[in-house]
């Protein structure tokens, strides 16, 4: 097979896809993957984080497992909206039989989208919501139950809070339709009686550890109480959770996503914080599986799937130990993600390149 990454990649994803190709080359072949031949290219609008290194070796890994794809490339948008159309139409031009895309900059990617499933390329957004219709703008999309991490976590929040409590949630950017959706989740298990504390409908963090830092600092202030903090991307909390220390306060509870980070500074930090109890999803690296799946079996003439959402499931539990305690692994990096399916051992080798 072909491994190949746009000029100007940088090794860190060079050396994770590589990864990823070596430790599956000798899985069984799975129903998605048909007899035809195709390519495959996996496209981020961005990738320039720990969570983007182990989702690119996640779709590396999957994509890995059809001998039929021939050749497979990576082009990151680097967060750049005009960059990433043009990796979008580069691939395309060059005919790329299939396309997984990461449209980070939403409804802006779609006409390069569009132009690049009229042009004959299997096209399967996954993820962020890009607008357009399946079978005329795309093949398929493939998205995150993000409002089932909604009911999770409002489920959990009333069982260790059933008289109702004072809740905090976090998101990233403004208008960003995962938090909007949690949020729709939570409201379906949560009354009155649960109060958000944030502005609605969250307090914007663009996911940035440092202005989760200045968000947190600024609401502890405001807040006296706080019983739980919902944040959909566990790991940007860690380095803003020592502010509670600050105002002589314990680290409440918290619902979010997990992050090797965040278990090691809840086993590090709980005993001392008598409130700290945990809770977390699956942060979701492997939705990129999921849309690898469909490409490559619309692109082989293999078996699609029988799901087009992924579905993150509840990961780690400190009250009940179910299904899981919190994991916390001390001699691997803390930008890991241990809910997913790549192993530990193998993420610290991407993320280290």
């Amino acid at each position: 097979m072909k491994l190949s990454s746009l000029k100007g990649q940088t090794a860190i994803v060079a050396a994770a896809l590589t990864l990823a190709f070596a430790g599956a080359a000798h899985a069984e072949v799975p129903s998605w993957c048909g007899p035809n031949k195709a390519s495959l290219a996996l496209l981020d609008g961005y990738g320039g984080n720990s969570w983007r290194l182990v989702t690119t070796a996640s779709g590396a890994a999957e994509a890995a497992l059809c001998p039929s794809i021939t050749d497979y490339q990576y082009a990151d948008g680097q967060g750049n909206t005009q960059k990433a159309i043009s990796d979008i139409k580069s691939m395309a031009a060059k005919g790329v039989n299939a396309l997984v895309v990461f449209g980070d900059a939403g409804p802006a990617v779609l006409p390069a989208l569009k132009s690049a499933y009229g042009a004959g390329s299997v096209v399967v957004p996954y993820r962020v919501v890009v607008g357009g219709e399946e079978g005329k703008d795309y093949t398929k999309f493939v998205g995150s139950s993000f409002v089932d991490d909604g009911v999770s976590w409002g489920n959990w929040i009333k069982s260790i809070l059933p008289d109702g409590g004072n809740v905090l949630f976090l998101s990233g950017p403004a208008g960003n339709s995962q938090g909007t959706d949690e949020l729709a989740g939570m409201k379906q298990v949560l009354d009155d009686s649960y109060v958000f504390l944030n502005p609605a409908p969250f307090d914007v963090t663009n996911w940035d550890p440092a202005l989760t830092q200045q968000v947190l600092s600024a609401e502890i202030a405001k807040n006296p109480k706080i019983d739980v903090i919902v944040s959909d991307f566990g790991p940007s909390l860690v380095g803003a959770l020592a502010t509670f220390a600050k105002f002589n306060r314990s680290i409440p509870a918290i619902a979010t996503s997990d992050g090797n980070s965040l278990g090691c500074f809840w086993a590090d930090n709980h005993e001392a914080n008598p409130d700290f109890k945990l809770f977390t999803v699956a942060t979701g690296n492997d939705n990129v599986r999921l849309a690898v799946q469909w490409a490559i079996a619309e692109a082989t003439g293999g078996t699609p799937p029988t799901d087009k959402i992924f579905k993150a499931p509840v990961f780690e539990d400190s009250v009940s130990g179910q299904p899981n305690a919190v994991q916390c692994r001390a001699d691997l990096p803390g930008s890991i993600y241990l809910s997913a399916v790549m192993s530990a051992d193998d993420q610290a080798k991407a993320v280290n390149k």
